[in-house]
């Protein structure tokens, strides 16, 4: 393959710019290797974490940060 030759072409139809573009975007979106999936904590990492305990905002929110839970 040249460096003249087009990687494709439009066999039907007039496009306007922003459809090739939106083309060139799917065909590159398609192209890219799959996203490897999040990497889950640890059981030690998720131990500091109790579920269910985020820091809530709202009136008197910084008073309750410092109590106990």
């Amino acid at each position: 393959m040249s460096a003249e030759e087009p990687l494709f072409r439009v066999v039907r139809g007039v496009p306007t710019a922003e459809e090739l573009a939106a083309l060139v975007g799917a065909v590159i979106v398609r192209s890219r290797p799959a996203a490897r999936p999040p990497v889950a904590a640890s059981a030690w990492a998720r131990s500091s974490r109790p579920a269910g305990a985020g820091s809530a905002a709202g009136p008197g929110a910084w008073r309750a940060s410092g109590l106990p839970r």
